[in-house]
């Protein structure tokens, strides 16, 4: 017989799950790299993109930028699509480095 006064709790943030997975290899430099944006079109991503432009195009020379505009939202109606697609996109951009803004 289950006592009425207990509750059963359940952690929010669920099991840890450890895969053992490798990070990628970091790249030593931006220059002369393609960074590829990725954004979910939430807080003024926009604006912050085109100051990380500025700002790493006067640190790192032969930059490119590949627009978070050439990807879609990846966070909407469409986002299932958009990451389907993802893998291939970024192989089309010869993309070394990706920036991903999400907002909130």
């Amino acid at each position: 017989m289950e006592d009425s006064n207990a509750y059963k709790v359940v952690w929010p943030r669920g099991k840890r799950v450890n895969t053992g997975a490798r990070l990628a290899k970091r790249l030593d430099t931006l220059e002369g790299k393609v960074v590829c944006e990725l954004w979910d079109w939430v807080f003024k991503g926009d604006q912050i993109f085109e100051v990380f432009e500025q700002e790493l195009t006067k640190r790192y020379p032969g930059i490119k930028f590949v627009s978070w505009r050439e990807f879609g939202e990846i966070h909407g109606a469409n986002e299932k699509e958009v990451l389907a697609a993802l893998p291939e996109k970024l192989k089309e951009y010869h993309c070394d480095a990706v920036i991903c803004g999400v907002g909130c």
